[in-house]
């Protein structure tokens, strides 16, 4: 299979989207927050934007060659496309917006993605998970040699979201395209992905698998967008690593060594509950509740997960004051963004 390969530069509103990256048989999921540049960097691979520097290929053949002056339409292009809106015709049956991509009837694509019953149905009397069925199996019906998918799960409701990445996991298991996936949900990319990518204005700060992300992130915006609480302080050397003063009050130690002004990031489950009267570092307590079979604790400057242990879950009230300690190999010490 052909490798996908981007080395581009757009011009934007308020920045330049700068992004190399090279796409093998694999899933690769571009997370960050709104308008940093991942749709336009499918649209640029799609043929849709024409980047102003740089290029884009596939295997030997080249799409887009700005030095040489290259830049191959978008239908020559063999990319099954996936936009935001799902792009329907509304005019068009399940079966016609399908064949109006692979320019014959593919019912085989209807059966493999579950709608088959609904080939004689129009968009607007289908559900939000069917519509987006539907615009998967127009995006396949084109035999593409490269996927993208942007943002496919943003209108369906948790359920079915559920469900859809599954099935969406399956068929790009079976595929094994090169793909590039937005998203806004990490656990979307960590499910579907083997790699993801981290965008912010513009720029790709990390690309790694999931548990990298998780253990090493290259900034504290990466932190964030895995899930993780992410304090300031003032770091203090403490050989082998330092100890962390949050700004809020409090501390931790950390086996980072570091000095002066930083921010800290650690994971929910990564906290443990400790006695209030001993601990260096204490919250109150916000809210309790329920969550994939642990307990999902809300405090007034953090997030944490608490599974049950022999003897049930810990009595927590909402409002007590609780202490809070964390493996120093856990507390991981970022220099502050921007």
């Amino acid at each position: 299979m052909d490798r996908l390969d981007i080395d581009i530069t757009l011009p934007r509103r308020a920045f330049y989207l700068r992004a190399a990256l090279s796409v093998g048989t694999e899933t690769i999921a571009l997370v960050g927050r709104s308008g940093a540049g991942k749709t336009s960097l499918l649209r640029s691979v799609a043929g849709l934007e024409r980047p102003q520097t740089g290029h884009v290929s596939l295997g030997t053949e080249v799409w887009f060659d700005a030095e040489r002056g290259i830049r191959l339409s978008a239908e020559h292009r063999r990319v099954g496309y996936l936009p935001q809106d799902y792009g329907l015709f509304p005019h068009l049956t399940v079966a016609g917006n399908v064949r109006f991509a692979g320019k014959r009837d593919r019912p085989d694509l209807l059966e493999r993605v579950g709608i088959g019953h609904l080939a004689r149905a129009h968009p607007r009397q289908l559900s939000g998970g069917e519509r987006q069925r539907v615009a998967l199996a127009r995006a396949l019906a084109r035999e593409p040699r490269v996927l993208l998918l942007d943002e496919p799960f943003g209108a369906l409701d948790a359920i079915t979201r559920q469900q859809v990445r599954d099935e969406l996991a399956d068929i790009l298991q079976q595929l094994k395209l090169p793909t590039l996936l937005v998203t806004h949900a990490f656990d979307d990319a960590t499910a579907l992905a083997e790699r993801i990518g981290v965008i912010d204005h513009g720029r790709l700060v990390q690309l790694a698998p999931a548990p990298e992300l998780l253990r090493r992130p290259a900034s504290v915006m990466v932190a964030a967008l895995t899930g993780a609480n992410v304090l300031h302080g003032t770091a203090t050397p403490a050989p082998p690593g330092s100890r962390v003063r949050l700004s809020g009050g409090g501390e931790l130690a950390s086996s980072t060594p570091a000095e002066g002004a930083v921010q800290i990031a650690v994971h929910p489950w990564e906290l443990e509950l400790a006695d209030p009267e001993s601990s260096t570092l204490t919250d109150q307590v916000i809210s309790v509740h329920h969550d994939r079979g642990g307990l999902l604790v809300r405090l007034a400057r953090f997030t944490i997960q608490i599974q049950p242990h022999h003897n049930g879950y810990p009595a927590i009230a909402v409002g007590s004051t609780v202490g809070l300690r964390a493996a120093p190999s856990n507390v991981r010490v970022l220099q502050p963004d921007g």
